[in-house]
Protein backbone atom coordinates (compact mmCIF):
# COMPACT_ATOMS: atom_id res chain seq x y z
CA UNK A 1 0.00 0.00 0.00
CA UNK A 2 0.89 3.99 -0.86
CA UNK A 3 0.44 5.27 2.36
CA UNK A 4 2.62 8.43 3.12
CA UNK A 5 3.58 10.84 5.88
CA UNK A 6 3.63 14.93 4.65
CA UNK A 7 4.77 17.63 6.32
CA UNK A 8 5.11 15.29 9.73
CA UNK A 9 1.34 14.28 9.66
CA UNK A 10 1.18 10.49 9.17
CA UNK A 11 -2.11 8.81 8.38
CA UNK A 12 -3.32 6.69 11.51
CA UNK A 13 -4.68 3.23 9.78
CA UNK A 14 -7.37 1.06 11.97
CA UNK A 15 -7.21 -2.76 12.74
CA UNK A 16 -7.68 -4.80 9.89
CA UNK A 17 -8.32 -2.29 7.41
CA UNK A 18 -6.80 -3.33 3.79
CA UNK A 19 -5.41 -0.52 1.85
CA UNK A 20 -5.11 -1.64 -2.18
CA UNK A 21 -0.99 -1.40 -3.07
CA UNK A 22 -2.33 0.90 -5.31
CA UNK A 23 -4.56 3.37 -3.68
CA UNK A 24 -2.66 6.46 -2.32
CA UNK A 25 -3.37 7.88 1.39
CA UNK A 26 -1.25 10.90 1.90
CA UNK A 27 -1.03 12.80 4.95
CA UNK A 28 -3.75 13.67 7.35
CA UNK A 29 -5.61 10.90 7.09
CA UNK A 30 -7.74 8.80 10.11
CA UNK A 31 -9.04 5.86 8.66
CA UNK A 32 -11.00 3.39 11.53
CA UNK A 33 -11.20 -0.78 12.01
CA UNK A 34 -12.45 -3.08 9.28
CA UNK A 35 -12.79 -0.40 6.36
CA UNK A 36 -11.69 -1.53 2.80
CA UNK A 37 -9.95 0.74 0.34
CA UNK A 38 -9.93 -0.07 -3.26
CA UNK A 39 -7.02 -0.25 -5.80
CA UNK A 40 -6.67 3.64 -7.69
CA UNK A 41 -8.17 5.48 -4.36
CA UNK A 42 -6.77 8.51 -3.67
CA UNK A 43 -7.16 9.87 -0.41
CA UNK A 44 -5.26 13.27 0.34
CA UNK A 45 -4.84 14.97 3.51
CA UNK A 46 -2.27 17.74 2.47
CA UNK A 47 -4.41 20.70 3.01
CA UNK A 48 -6.90 19.66 5.25
CA UNK A 49 -7.58 16.45 7.08
CA UNK A 50 -9.83 13.17 5.88
CA UNK A 51 -11.73 10.65 8.72
CA UNK A 52 -13.31 7.55 7.66
CA UNK A 53 -15.08 5.68 10.32
CA UNK A 54 -14.99 1.79 10.82
CA UNK A 55 -16.11 -0.48 8.24
CA UNK A 56 -16.62 1.85 5.46
CA UNK A 57 -16.26 0.82 1.92
CA UNK A 58 -14.15 3.19 -0.56
CA UNK A 59 -14.22 1.42 -3.75
CA UNK A 60 -12.08 1.75 -6.55
CA UNK A 61 -10.72 5.24 -8.25
CA UNK A 62 -12.30 6.98 -5.65
CA UNK A 63 -10.85 10.84 -4.60
CA UNK A 64 -11.47 12.13 -1.41
CA UNK A 65 -10.20 15.64 -0.57
CA UNK A 66 -10.52 18.73 1.47
CA UNK A 67 -9.78 22.21 1.18
CA UNK A 68 -7.07 24.04 3.69
CA UNK A 69 -7.70 23.72 7.21
CA UNK A 70 -10.99 22.10 6.31
CA UNK A 71 -11.89 18.35 6.43
CA UNK A 72 -13.83 15.34 4.89
CA UNK A 73 -15.58 13.18 7.03
CA UNK A 74 -16.89 9.98 5.96
CA UNK A 75 -18.92 7.97 8.88
CA UNK A 76 -19.32 4.04 9.53
CA UNK A 77 -20.30 1.23 7.22
CA UNK A 78 -20.40 4.42 4.74
CA UNK A 79 -19.93 2.82 0.88
CA UNK A 80 -18.63 5.25 -1.32
CA UNK A 81 -18.85 3.68 -5.02
CA UNK A 82 -16.45 3.24 -8.20
CA UNK A 83 -15.15 6.61 -9.33
CA UNK A 84 -16.80 9.24 -6.97
CA UNK A 85 -15.43 12.25 -5.80
CA UNK A 86 -16.05 13.61 -2.03
CA UNK A 87 -14.25 17.31 -1.43
CA UNK A 88 -14.85 18.84 2.12
CA UNK A 89 -18.19 17.29 2.69
CA UNK A 90 -19.85 15.66 5.45
CA UNK A 91 -20.90 11.63 4.60
CA UNK A 92 -22.78 10.55 7.84
CA UNK A 93 -23.17 6.37 8.84
CA UNK A 94 -24.81 4.05 6.58
CA UNK A 95 -24.64 6.23 3.66
CA UNK A 96 -24.39 5.00 0.18
CA UNK A 97 -23.00 7.41 -2.58
CA UNK A 98 -23.11 6.07 -5.98
CA UNK A 99 -20.28 5.40 -8.70
CA UNK A 100 -18.72 8.56 -10.18
CA UNK A 101 -21.09 10.27 -8.08
CA UNK A 102 -19.86 14.08 -6.89
CA UNK A 103 -20.21 15.74 -3.55
CA UNK A 104 -18.86 19.16 -3.15
CA UNK A 105 -17.35 21.25 -0.65
CA UNK A 106 -19.38 21.70 2.59
CA UNK A 107 -21.92 19.15 1.24
CA UNK A 108 -24.04 16.73 3.93
CA UNK A 109 -25.13 13.86 3.53
CA UNK A 110 -27.64 12.23 6.12
CA UNK A 111 -27.61 8.78 7.54
CA UNK A 112 -28.58 6.04 5.48
CA UNK A 113 -29.19 8.37 2.52
CA UNK A 114 -28.81 7.02 -0.74
CA UNK A 115 -26.84 9.67 -3.45
CA UNK A 116 -27.56 7.61 -7.26
CA UNK A 117 -24.65 7.02 -9.96
CA UNK A 118 -23.35 10.26 -11.26
CA UNK A 119 -25.37 12.39 -9.02
CA UNK A 120 -23.73 15.84 -8.01
CA UNK A 121 -24.66 17.32 -4.77
CA UNK A 122 -23.46 21.09 -5.02
CA UNK A 123 -21.73 22.66 -2.34
CA UNK A 124 -23.50 23.47 1.24
CA UNK A 125 -26.39 21.11 -0.18
CA UNK A 126 -27.58 18.92 2.61
CA UNK A 127 -29.48 15.35 1.42
CA UNK A 128 -31.64 14.13 4.67
CA UNK A 129 -31.23 10.93 6.16
CA UNK A 130 -32.96 8.19 4.70
CA UNK A 131 -33.45 10.06 1.12
CA UNK A 132 -32.51 8.81 -2.15
CA UNK A 133 -31.22 11.47 -4.44
CA UNK A 134 -30.53 11.36 -7.83
CA UNK A 135 -29.61 13.42 -10.94
CA UNK A 136 -27.61 17.24 -11.68
CA UNK A 137 -27.43 18.59 -9.47
CA UNK A 138 -29.35 16.07 -6.95
CA UNK A 139 -32.45 16.17 -5.76
CA UNK A 140 -34.37 14.13 -3.38
CA UNK A 141 -36.89 11.60 -5.49
CA UNK A 142 -37.63 9.40 -2.41
CA UNK A 143 -37.54 7.37 0.58
CA UNK A 144 -35.36 4.43 1.70
CA UNK A 145 -37.28 1.81 2.88
CA UNK A 146 -36.65 -0.83 6.20
CA UNK A 147 -36.08 -3.68 3.25
CA UNK A 148 -33.23 -1.30 1.82
CA UNK A 149 -32.06 -1.00 5.39
CA UNK A 150 -31.72 -4.86 5.90
CA UNK A 151 -30.60 -5.85 2.86
CA UNK A 152 -27.65 -3.32 3.01
CA UNK A 153 -26.74 -3.75 6.72
CA UNK A 154 -25.95 -7.47 5.44
CA UNK A 155 -24.14 -6.18 2.63
CA UNK A 156 -22.42 -3.98 4.12
CA UNK A 157 -20.79 -6.51 6.59
CA UNK A 158 -18.93 -7.92 3.14
CA UNK A 159 -16.93 -5.49 2.79
CA UNK A 160 -15.27 -5.84 6.62
CA UNK A 161 -14.60 -9.92 5.67
CA UNK A 162 -13.08 -8.36 2.47
CA UNK A 163 -10.96 -6.00 4.61
CA UNK A 164 -9.75 -8.54 7.56
CA UNK A 165 -10.31 -12.15 5.90
CA UNK A 166 -10.56 -12.10 1.64
CA UNK A 167 -7.76 -9.51 0.20
CA UNK A 168 -5.49 -9.77 3.44
CA UNK A 169 -4.87 -14.13 3.18
CA UNK A 170 -5.84 -14.86 -0.82
CA UNK A 171 -4.77 -12.04 -2.86
CA UNK A 172 -1.74 -12.57 -4.51
CA UNK A 173 0.36 -10.29 -7.46
CA UNK A 174 0.79 -12.80 -10.41
CA UNK A 175 3.67 -10.70 -12.45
Amino acid sequence: MAVYELDEKAPKIGKDTFIHETASVIGEVVIGDYSWVGPGASIRGDYGAIFIGDESCIEDNCVIHAKPDGDCRIGDHVTVGHGAILHGCTVQDWALIGMGAVIGQGAEIGEWAVIGEGAVVPQRKMIPGRKIAIGVPAKVVSDVKDEYIKKWTDYKSLYKDLARDVYPKTLKRKD
